[in-house]
């Protein structure tokens, strides 16, 4: 075993040999042959290009060298491409810093059955004096930066849980085609992280319009993965297990504390009063994805429809069957 799958389980070793066709025999060839590619893109800044960075994209495509290639140019060049939005790309710019705060990402301490990392968003807390889009975006960017670090969720991956409870039409009118464009290649062309599934609950109709609106601009593969359950939480629970999720989603676990997120990112002393100073690079962070304490009460946010641990919604069933099967 090289010093590149130190650290991971015996069994998400065999699972990226089996998943993701990982050969620890061949491991720095493959990493050398993608390097070398770089000389065929002039036009694009490499940044970074040392075996660990280069081993996250290799996951990402299975291995497929020459898909690899392509994702890893298309995250240099998409930072090229975007230079405001990650000229101050670190966790005490002002506008990441407030998304951080108000829980955009929320990240789950507890992955679900298959190791895979829950990330959450509760739309209706979407202040829009407060945060923009662009900055939302850049926090949740910048949170799967920090949890890529980790080689464990490079080969289980990710799973998105957006909450769409009583986010107003008002709301969804920002939500233009160019922003969603933009959030879709962020996250699906030039980022190397494995989405195994994007659930949309509490959806209302004009969520589903604005789903038709981004589906052509999404790959097949990625199609596939979206589910949109409506209230009707079984559907959730017979892809991730109660015991995975918080109260919110009819889980087990206690209502999800929206600071627990940012106060990882931003240090335990962290606070809405304090002005956080610390420079964070993300291109060269470290893992730091630990607990980050339960929190002040009163600071917590909660989805406005958060039902008691272990109940079940049952209505809306014929609008909550998901719309796409996984593969």
């Amino acid at each position: 075993m090289t010093h590149l799958h130190a650290g991971l389980s015996s069994e998400t070793t065999e699972k990226a040999r089996l998943e993701l066709n990982e050969n620890p025999d061949t491991l720095h060839q493959d990493i050398q042959q993608v390097r070398d590619m770089i000389v065929t893109r002039p036009d694009i800044g490499f940044l970074r290009t040392d075996d660990d960075f280069i081993l996250r994209f290799l996951r990402a495509r299975k291995f497929d060298q020459m898909e690899t290639f392509r994702l890893l140019a298309q995250y240099f060049q998409f930072r090229q491409q975007n230079l405001d939005m990650f000229q101050s790309f670190k966790v005490d710019d002002p506008g990441i810093k407030r998304a951080l705060m108000d829980g955009f990402p929320g990240v789950l301490e507890t992955p679900d059955q298959h190791g895979r990392k829950i990330l959450i968003l509760f739309a209706s807390n979407w202040d829009q004096s407060r945060n923009s889009f662009t900055d939302i975006l850049r926090a949740i960017l910048l949170s799967l930066e920090v949890l890529i670090e980790n080689p464990e969720l490079q080969i289980n991956g990710f799973i998105l849980i957006i909450d769409w409870s009583n986010f107003s039409f008002k709301q969804a009118s920002k939500l233009t085609p160019n922003i969603l464009k933009l959030a879709i290649e962020g996250l699906q062309d030039s980022f190397p992280a494995r989405f195994g599934g994007i659930h949309f609950v509490n959806q209302p109709w004009y969520i589903h319009a604005m789903y038709t609106i981004i589906k052509p601009f999404l790959k097949d593969k990625t199609r596939k993965r979206i589910f949109l359950h409506g209230n009707n939480l079984n559907s959730l629970h017979q892809l991730i297990q109660p015991e995975c999720l918080p109260s919110e989603f009819g889980g087990t676990l206690p209502p999800y504390d929206m600071g627990i997120w940012a106060r990882t990112l931003l240090g335990p002393d962290y606070n809405d009063e304090t002005e956080y100073t610390l420079t964070y690079d993300a291109l060269h962070v470290r893992e730091n994805c630990g607990g980050g304490g339960g929190g002040d009460k009163d600071m917590m946010k909660r989805s406005q429809s958060a039902v008691e641990p272990g109940t079940l919604r049952q209505t809306d069933r014929d609008t909550s069957t998901p719309l796409l099967a996984l593969d």
